[in-house]
Protein backbone atom coordinates (compact mmCIF):
# COMPACT_ATOMS: atom_id res chain seq x y z
CA UNK A 1 0.00 0.00 0.00
CA UNK A 2 2.82 2.05 0.90
CA UNK A 3 4.55 2.04 -2.87
CA UNK A 4 0.43 2.49 -4.15
CA UNK A 5 0.20 5.86 -2.92
CA UNK A 6 3.56 7.67 -2.79
CA UNK A 7 2.63 11.11 -2.79
CA UNK A 8 0.81 10.36 0.61
CA UNK A 9 3.45 9.19 1.88
CA UNK A 10 6.47 11.51 0.78
CA UNK A 11 9.00 12.58 3.06
CA UNK A 12 7.84 10.77 6.05
CA UNK A 13 9.56 7.93 7.97
CA UNK A 14 8.65 4.24 7.31
CA UNK A 15 6.78 4.85 11.28
CA UNK A 16 4.90 8.02 9.86
CA UNK A 17 3.91 6.51 6.39
CA UNK A 18 2.57 3.45 7.98
CA UNK A 19 0.25 5.63 9.98
CA UNK A 20 -1.27 7.76 7.95
CA UNK A 21 -2.20 4.42 5.67
CA UNK A 22 -3.42 3.00 8.45
CA UNK A 23 -1.45 -0.12 8.29
CA UNK A 24 1.26 -1.52 11.01
CA UNK A 25 4.66 -1.79 9.85
CA UNK A 26 4.20 -5.99 10.04
CA UNK A 27 2.06 -5.95 7.19
CA UNK A 28 4.63 -3.50 5.54
CA UNK A 29 7.33 -5.65 5.79
CA UNK A 30 5.32 -8.86 4.97
CA UNK A 31 4.43 -7.50 1.79
CA UNK A 32 8.43 -7.41 0.71
CA UNK A 33 9.02 -9.64 -1.89
CA UNK A 34 12.97 -10.70 -2.15
CA UNK A 35 13.80 -10.19 -5.76
CA UNK A 36 13.84 -13.11 -7.91
CA UNK A 37 17.24 -14.85 -9.35
CA UNK A 38 19.66 -17.43 -8.34
CA UNK A 39 20.01 -17.06 -4.62
CA UNK A 40 16.54 -17.32 -3.47
CA UNK A 41 15.14 -19.86 -6.08
CA UNK A 42 14.99 -22.49 -3.61
CA UNK A 43 16.48 -26.09 -4.91
CA UNK A 44 18.26 -24.39 -8.01
CA UNK A 45 19.99 -21.98 -5.49
CA UNK A 46 20.91 -24.97 -3.50
CA UNK A 47 22.79 -26.53 -6.32
CA UNK A 48 24.23 -23.36 -7.92
CA UNK A 49 25.17 -22.62 -3.87
CA UNK A 50 27.27 -25.76 -3.70
CA UNK A 51 28.83 -25.49 -7.03
CA UNK A 52 29.68 -22.49 -6.24
CA UNK A 53 31.42 -23.44 -3.26
CA UNK A 54 33.14 -26.04 -4.86
CA UNK A 55 34.33 -23.79 -7.18
CA UNK A 56 35.71 -21.39 -4.68
CA UNK A 57 37.88 -24.61 -2.98
CA UNK A 58 39.63 -25.51 -6.68
CA UNK A 59 40.39 -22.15 -7.01
CA UNK A 60 41.66 -21.41 -3.29
CA UNK A 61 42.57 -24.49 -1.98
CA UNK A 62 43.68 -23.17 1.10
CA UNK A 63 40.11 -22.24 2.46
CA UNK A 64 38.29 -23.34 5.18
CA UNK A 65 34.53 -22.77 5.48
CA UNK A 66 34.87 -19.56 6.84
CA UNK A 67 36.43 -18.24 4.25
CA UNK A 68 34.51 -19.34 1.80
CA UNK A 69 31.75 -18.16 3.75
CA UNK A 70 32.90 -14.79 3.65
CA UNK A 71 33.44 -14.65 0.15
CA UNK A 72 30.19 -16.26 -0.66
CA UNK A 73 28.46 -13.00 1.16
CA UNK A 74 30.62 -10.72 -0.60
CA UNK A 75 29.04 -11.92 -3.85
CA UNK A 76 25.40 -11.51 -2.58
CA UNK A 77 24.85 -15.23 -1.46
CA UNK A 78 22.35 -15.31 1.86
CA UNK A 79 24.47 -18.12 3.44
CA UNK A 80 26.03 -18.87 6.82
CA UNK A 81 28.87 -20.55 8.19
CA UNK A 82 26.65 -23.30 9.31
CA UNK A 83 25.94 -24.03 6.14
CA UNK A 84 28.86 -23.93 4.30
CA UNK A 85 30.29 -26.34 7.05
CA UNK A 86 27.50 -28.89 5.98
CA UNK A 87 27.97 -28.99 2.30
CA UNK A 88 32.18 -28.55 2.54
CA UNK A 89 31.77 -31.56 4.71
CA UNK A 90 28.89 -33.70 2.44
CA UNK A 91 31.35 -33.06 -0.62
CA UNK A 92 34.45 -33.85 1.14
CA UNK A 93 35.95 -30.36 0.70
CA UNK A 94 37.19 -29.62 3.76
CA UNK A 95 40.32 -28.33 4.15
CA UNK A 96 42.94 -30.87 5.95
CA UNK A 97 46.31 -28.96 5.42
CA UNK A 98 49.37 -30.48 7.52
CA UNK A 99 51.33 -28.05 9.54
CA UNK A 100 54.86 -28.00 9.20
CA UNK A 101 56.96 -25.80 11.62
CA UNK A 102 60.24 -24.91 13.04
CA UNK A 103 61.17 -22.34 15.91
CA UNK A 104 62.19 -19.48 14.89
CA UNK A 105 61.99 -17.19 18.22
CA UNK A 106 64.93 -16.74 19.97
CA UNK A 107 63.86 -14.48 23.39
CA UNK A 108 66.84 -15.70 25.61
CA UNK A 109 69.66 -13.47 24.50
CA UNK A 110 70.09 -11.03 27.58
CA UNK A 111 69.86 -8.21 24.94
CA UNK A 112 67.84 -5.20 25.97
CA UNK A 113 63.93 -5.36 25.41
CA UNK A 114 61.14 -2.74 25.07
CA UNK A 115 57.62 -2.63 26.64
CA UNK A 116 54.65 -3.14 24.29
CA UNK A 117 53.46 0.09 22.57
CA UNK A 118 50.59 -1.61 21.08
CA UNK A 119 48.30 -2.78 23.61
CA UNK A 120 45.52 -5.44 23.25
CA UNK A 121 44.21 -4.11 19.53
CA UNK A 122 45.79 -1.26 19.81
CA UNK A 123 45.73 -0.85 16.26
CA UNK A 124 42.48 -0.28 15.84
CA UNK A 125 43.16 3.66 17.48
CA UNK A 126 45.46 4.25 14.31
CA UNK A 127 43.76 7.07 11.69
CA UNK A 128 46.29 6.51 8.56
CA UNK A 129 49.64 4.47 7.31
CA UNK A 130 52.82 4.93 8.87
CA UNK A 131 51.98 4.94 12.59
CA UNK A 132 52.52 1.69 12.86
CA UNK A 133 54.21 -1.58 11.80
CA UNK A 134 54.34 -5.04 12.92
CA UNK A 135 57.36 -7.03 12.08
CA UNK A 136 57.56 -10.75 12.23
CA UNK A 137 59.56 -13.81 10.59
CA UNK A 138 58.84 -17.55 9.95
CA UNK A 139 60.01 -20.71 8.74
CA UNK A 140 59.25 -22.22 5.23
CA UNK A 141 60.60 -25.61 4.03
CA UNK A 142 62.22 -26.82 1.09
CA UNK A 143 63.26 -29.98 -0.09
CA UNK A 144 66.28 -30.43 1.92
CA UNK A 145 66.24 -27.78 5.03
CA UNK A 146 64.15 -24.37 5.41
CA UNK A 147 64.49 -20.86 4.24
CA UNK A 148 62.99 -18.24 6.22
CA UNK A 149 60.66 -15.11 5.39
CA UNK A 150 60.60 -11.60 7.66
CA UNK A 151 58.27 -9.05 6.58
CA UNK A 152 57.13 -5.86 8.10
CA UNK A 153 53.35 -4.69 8.06
CA UNK A 154 51.55 -1.43 8.67
CA UNK A 155 49.08 -2.19 11.23
CA UNK A 156 46.89 0.26 9.71
CA UNK A 157 46.04 -0.90 6.12
CA UNK A 158 47.44 -4.58 6.96
CA UNK A 159 49.63 -4.28 3.82
CA UNK A 160 52.89 -5.76 3.65
CA UNK A 161 55.36 -2.43 3.40
CA UNK A 162 59.02 -4.45 3.26
CA UNK A 163 60.01 -8.68 3.39
CA UNK A 164 63.07 -10.71 2.38
CA UNK A 165 63.68 -14.32 1.81
CA UNK A 166 66.91 -15.85 3.11
CA UNK A 167 68.54 -19.26 3.97
CA UNK A 168 70.12 -18.00 6.93
CA UNK A 169 68.11 -17.05 9.73
CA UNK A 170 70.36 -13.78 11.13
CA UNK A 171 70.27 -10.38 11.73
CA UNK A 172 70.27 -9.77 7.87
CA UNK A 173 67.15 -11.31 6.79
CA UNK A 174 65.23 -9.18 8.85
CA UNK A 175 67.63 -5.82 9.01
CA UNK A 176 67.43 -5.79 4.73
CA UNK A 177 63.67 -6.39 5.34
CA UNK A 178 63.20 -3.25 7.36
CA UNK A 179 65.31 -1.11 5.25
CA UNK A 180 63.06 -2.43 2.03
CA UNK A 181 60.35 -1.32 4.20
CA UNK A 182 61.48 2.58 5.13
CA UNK A 183 63.12 3.14 1.28
CA UNK A 184 59.08 2.19 -0.06
CA UNK A 185 57.17 3.89 2.83
CA UNK A 186 59.82 7.06 4.14
CA UNK A 187 57.56 6.96 7.40
CA UNK A 188 58.18 10.32 9.89
CA UNK A 189 59.70 10.10 13.05
CA UNK A 190 57.60 8.75 15.82
CA UNK A 191 56.59 5.62 13.89
CA UNK A 192 55.95 2.56 16.24
CA UNK A 193 57.86 -0.56 15.36
CA UNK A 194 56.39 -3.63 17.13
CA UNK A 195 57.45 -6.77 16.94
CA UNK A 196 58.35 -10.51 19.51
CA UNK A 197 61.54 -10.21 21.14
CA UNK A 198 63.66 -12.56 19.51
CA UNK A 199 67.27 -11.63 18.70
CA UNK A 200 66.97 -10.69 15.41
CA UNK A 201 64.98 -8.13 16.24
CA UNK A 202 66.59 -6.93 19.65
CA UNK A 203 70.22 -6.98 17.85
CA UNK A 204 72.46 -4.01 17.79
CA UNK A 205 72.17 -3.92 13.89
CA UNK A 206 68.37 -3.57 13.75
CA UNK A 207 67.54 -1.44 16.89
CA UNK A 208 70.21 1.30 15.25
CA UNK A 209 68.18 1.51 11.80
CA UNK A 210 65.66 1.98 13.50
CA UNK A 211 66.75 4.52 15.88
CA UNK A 212 68.30 5.84 12.97
CA UNK A 213 64.54 5.85 11.37
CA UNK A 214 63.17 7.96 14.56
CA UNK A 215 61.37 4.66 15.31
CA UNK A 216 59.70 3.90 19.06
CA UNK A 217 60.44 0.58 19.19
CA UNK A 218 57.84 -1.99 20.35
CA UNK A 219 57.92 -5.32 21.90
CA UNK A 220 55.30 -8.44 23.22
CA UNK A 221 55.93 -9.99 26.12
CA UNK A 222 57.61 -13.15 26.12
CA UNK A 223 55.33 -16.04 25.26
CA UNK A 224 52.39 -13.84 24.29
CA UNK A 225 52.23 -14.10 20.19
CA UNK A 226 48.50 -12.47 20.55
CA UNK A 227 50.53 -8.96 21.66
CA UNK A 228 51.61 -9.75 17.55
CA UNK A 229 48.13 -10.89 16.39
CA UNK A 230 48.45 -9.20 13.26
CA UNK A 231 51.50 -10.77 12.12
CA UNK A 232 50.92 -14.01 13.01
CA UNK A 233 47.80 -13.95 11.25
CA UNK A 234 49.42 -12.71 8.07
CA UNK A 235 52.08 -15.56 8.44
CA UNK A 236 49.00 -18.10 9.04
CA UNK A 237 46.97 -17.18 6.00
CA UNK A 238 50.39 -17.20 3.78
CA UNK A 239 51.12 -20.57 5.33
CA UNK A 240 47.32 -22.08 4.34
CA UNK A 241 46.85 -20.58 1.03
CA UNK A 242 50.06 -20.58 -0.52
CA UNK A 243 52.63 -22.63 0.87
CA UNK A 244 51.63 -25.36 2.37
CA UNK A 245 50.32 -25.67 -0.81
CA UNK A 246 53.58 -25.69 -2.79
CA UNK A 247 56.35 -28.03 -2.95
CA UNK A 248 59.47 -25.99 -3.09
CA UNK A 249 62.98 -27.16 -4.13
CA UNK A 250 65.36 -24.20 -3.12
CA UNK A 251 64.46 -20.46 -1.90
CA UNK A 252 64.79 -19.40 -5.72
CA UNK A 253 61.48 -21.31 -5.84
CA UNK A 254 59.92 -19.53 -2.86
CA UNK A 255 61.03 -15.68 -4.13
CA UNK A 256 58.33 -15.20 -6.87
CA UNK A 257 55.71 -17.73 -5.48
CA UNK A 258 55.37 -15.65 -1.84
CA UNK A 259 56.01 -12.51 -3.77
CA UNK A 260 52.80 -12.93 -6.08
CA UNK A 261 50.66 -13.43 -3.08
CA UNK A 262 52.01 -10.50 -1.41
CA UNK A 263 51.55 -8.15 -3.80
CA UNK A 264 48.35 -9.73 -5.84
CA UNK A 265 46.25 -11.93 -3.42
Amino acid sequence: MITQYPELVAGLSLAGACAALGVNRGSYYRRQVPPPGPYTDGAAAAVQCRDRIEALVLEFPGYGYRRVTAQLQREGWAVNHKRVLRIMREESLLCELQRRWVKTTDSEHGLRTYPNLLPKRGWRQLTGINQAWVADLTSIRLREGFCYLAALLDAFSRRVVGWHLSERLDASLTVTALERALASRCPPPGLIHHSDQGVQYACRDYVAVLEGAGARISMAAKGTPRENAQAESFFRTLKYEEVHLQEYETVVDVEPSVGRFIERV
